[in-house]
């Protein structure tokens, strides 16, 4: 059976709203900067803390706290998002100290390798089979990498670092059938003890020390990382994750942006075509995708149609007669 037909009201609303969470995650950096000079792993206890009671009155609105709360009870569901909380919180921390060290640009390639880096994590720990477009794909972020390497003499660590954590987190989380608010809640208070125990020993971590302005950016962490992924949610339950896909480019482009427009970051001719050779390889994936996607869609419409054979020479004479 195929997916029930998407109204336009709908696909309106979901697009909306994948653009408005990958913009809100492009331009995250402009948020994160106003903290300083609260050092990242600072920021990172402020973000985990203050994630909680956003998350628990988000959910308590939406009366979904119980089944929230009931994922407490689960031994071994809980730890499976031990470990995806350490690595959720790794890629915060690495993203948070890219930012504030004028790495912002590294961070936008990490973002970029992430469909292909997702396309490695399933060959290699999943056993999944993938297509020429894919290993085309996976060769180009490879050259990107090799580029890097032989120019700057060492590997991109902030892009390998954030699209590896971010790549094993999701793979992890597809292990657990948790929604990602859910998620997000039951992470967050499986970091919050060792952040309130780091803001404890940091004497409040920032917080009364840098102005009101850094309190506020400080005590707002933890809506501006529920919010986006709240939207994300809407859109991806609104939206075929193919059209979602399409969007996700928004996001590391504005990082990208942001890191040599807004913070002013050197870009070199170098980086320049490390990530012309991702964009390359993933406008292969993504292409390859879309057209996988839109083959299926026909096998379903097809099979919904066992007289559609009969069909096809009257709508082949009604094409050529537009």
């Amino acid at each position: 059976m195929s997916a029930p037909a998407l109204s336009t009201g709908d696909a309106r609303r979901g697009l909306l709203l994948g653009v408005v969470s990958y913009l809100i995650w492009g331009f995250a950096a402009l948020y994160w900067v106003h903290a300083e000079p609260v050092p990242a792993q600072d920021i990172l206890a402020h973000r985990a803390l203050w994630s909680v009671p956003f998350v628990l009155l988000c959910l308590l609105l939406l009366g979904r706290l119980r089944g929230a709360l009931a994922i407490l009870r689960q031994p071994r569901t809980l730890g499976i998002m031990f470990l995806s909380a350490t690595l959720i919180g790794a890629n915060w921390l690495i993203f948070l100290w890219a930012i504030t060290h004028q790495q912002a640009s590294a961070a936008a390639l990490g973002y970029f390798l992430l469909p292909l880096v997702n396309v490695a994590i399933g060959l290699t720990l999943f056993g999944e089979s993938i297509g020429l477009a894919q290993k085309t794909g996976v060769a180009f972020a490879v050259a990107a990498l090799l580029l890097q390497v032989l120019y700057f003499g060492g590997l991109p660590l902030i892009a390998l670092g954030l699209s590896l954590s971010f790549g094993l987190y999701g793979a992890i989380r597809k292990k657990v059938a948790v929604d990602s608010l859910e998620g997000l809640f039951v992470e967050t208070m499986l970091m919050a003890p060792f952040a309130l125990a780091w803001v404890l020993y940091r004497d409040g971590a920032g917080l009364g020390q840098y102005g009101l302005g850094v309190d506020l950016v400080l005590l707002g962490a933890g809506a501006f990382t529920a919010i986006p992924l709240m939207a994300y949610v809407a859109a991806s339950r609104l939206l075929p994750l193919t059209a979602l896909g399409l969007v996700f480019y928004i996001g590391p482009t504005a990082q990208l942006l942001v890191a040599v427009l807004a913070f002013n970051e050197p870009f070199s001719g170098v980086q320049a075509a490390a990530f012309a050779l991702v964009w390359v390889g993933l406008v292969v994936v993504t292409v390859d995708n879309f057209r996988r996607s839109r083959n299926l869609r026909r096998l379903q419409a097809a099979s919904e149609w066992p007289c559609r054979r009969y069909l096809r020479p009257v709508d082949q004479a009604m094409e050529n007669a537009l």
